[in-house]
């Protein structure tokens, strides 16, 4: 399912067919919504949370509008807090907030105060924020910081900025959500934006009725339409899918306003997952490395998926699985765990798979398996394993022990080149990998990589956001 993050479907604009427009998101798929309350005076946050309350799937955010914000009083913020208090779990969001010096209904030095007054009141109801922001970026960022906005975090609504805009608001903690701006003709910086970023930092949302995407644009826009914004950064992300970008946006929208009510499904563990065309087989969590990068040690979600199984899965519920994998580019053995640490399992499976017509079986590993099972394992891989990628991940011993935290020391590294030789000569690809962590010489890795091993080689980048 999609979920619109940012939608005014409780706002005069649907008045004459607000019931049509709920059930026409639903049947194109968009399982979920954020009402938005701020925007059409202080008491269409009621009117927000109210919809939300009588409707499955949607959810409301309250705040104010910084257009709105001369009308800010003491008693409209305790109504807030109000309506946050007595709504867990539907009203999921603060905002929007922040600064609008475009129109400027509200005088800048208003909009200032009520914008920090909020960032504090957003903290105390432990909420996250959607900002609003029309020609503030850096002034949004800057009290956002000040006020210690980093404790809830949250979303750049209707993110339309360039590269370093998309910065600041990534350095905060918050999200891009991307609007249908992004299908528009004239918006080259924000399609440059999603195709630098990683995936992992953006929701998505109409801002409905505004900003239809194309071919609706000029008209009045409605949460159905998110699709398209899905589908065009899907164009932008290729070769991921709109099955991948919706999938992992709806998960990034999950975490972001903490819907307790879709994780149970949202959080499932995959034992076979698709990311592109291809099938990934995740057979253990055991890893031989407790390497500092790795994503598990703060989330259990690859691409949308959850990683986090509850036990190691058998051959037959592989099997089960995995299904036909004749239909895949490829069968990839990875997971959030080392596969050679269930090497006999690897092996049946692999078996299995070239029995039923996989096009091809990759492995992607740490290469410590002849270190650890003490003999050259690469052999037993040759004839079942088509490629195999390794993960080098340093120039030297010292620097490998470091960034992996191998229990091996400075043994390991000097094995791993060792498995990468011994691969090569029964496996018809093999790649050497690196994550491009601070430290690691990429450029050394790739000469180990291509001369000394005759091996291709990949770097991995290293983000430290998303």
């Amino acid at each position: 399912m999609l979920i619109d993050t940012h939608c005014h479907i409780s706002s005069r604009a649907f008045d004459g067919d607000r019931e049509e427009a709920y059930k026409r998101a639903r049947e194109a798929g968009v399982g979920a919504m954020v009402a938005i309350g701020a925007g059409y005076g202080t008491g269409g946050n009621a009117e927000a949370v109210e919809f939300a309350r009588t409707h499955e799937g949607v959810y409301a955010a309250v705040g104010i509008h910084p257009h709105e914000a001369k009308e800010a009083s003491e008693q409209v913020y305790a109504d807030l807090v109000r309506l946050a208090r007595e709504n867990p779990g539907k009203v999921v969001g603060w905002g929007e907030i922040g600064l609008d010096y475009y129109y400027e209904h509200s005088d800048r030095k208003v909009q200032r105060e009520v914008f920090g007054r909020m960032i504090d009141l957003a903290i105390e109801v432990n909420l996250p924020i959607i900002i609003h922001d029309r020609d503030a970026g850096s002034e949004c960022a800057d009290i956002l910081r000040s006020h210690g906005a980093d404790k809830v975090g949250g979303v750049w609504h209707c993110f339309t900025g360039d590269y370093d805009a998309a910065r600041r608001a990534l350095d905060l903690g918050f999200l891009l959500s991307i609007p249908g701006i992004v299908t528009f003709r004239n918006a080259d910086m924000l399609r440059d934006v999603i195709r630098r970023v990683p995936v992992e930092c953006l929701v998505v949302e109409t801002d409905s009725p505004f900003l239809a995407p194309v071919p609706w644009r000029g008209k009045r826009n409605e949460p159905a339409y998110v699709r398209k914004v899905a589908e065009k950064i899907a164009e932008l992300k290729a070769p991921l899918t709109a099955d991948d970008i919706e999938r992992i946006t709806t998960r990034n929208a999950i975490e972001l306003f903490d819907l307790k009510d879709l994780r149970p499904a949202a959080e499932t563990p995959q034992i076979a997952y698709s990311i592109r065309n291809s099938l990934y087989l995740n057979i253990t969590n055991r890893c031989t490395n407790p390497c500092f990068f790795c994503p598990k040690f703060g989330d259990w979600t690859v691409k949308g998926h959850y990683l986090r199984l509850g036990r190691e899965p058998s051959l037959d519920e592989l099997k089960a699985a995995v299904g036909d994998p004749s239909k895949w580019d490829e069968v990839v053995f990875v997971g959030l765990g080392e596969p050679t640490n269930r090497l006999d399992l690897l092996k049946e499976t692999a078996r299995w798979l070239k029995e039923k017509g996989a096009r091809k079986i990759r492995l992607d590993t740490d290469g410590m398996a002849n270190l650890v099972y003490g003999r050259n394992v690469a052999p037993e891989l040759g004839g079942l394993i088509d490629a195999v990628s390794v993960s080098l991940n340093a120039q030297n011993a010292s620097e490998f022990a470091r960034v992996t935290r191998t229990p091996y020391k400075e043994e390991a590294w000097p094995k791993v080149k060792e498995f990468i030789a011994e691969a090569k000569k029964v496996i018809p690809w093999v790649q050497a990998t690196v994550v491009t962590v601070p430290g690691v010489d990429v450029e050394a890795c790739r000469r180990i990589a291509e001369d000394e091993l005759g091996v291709r080689f990949r770097a991995r980048e290293y983000n430290e956001v998303g």
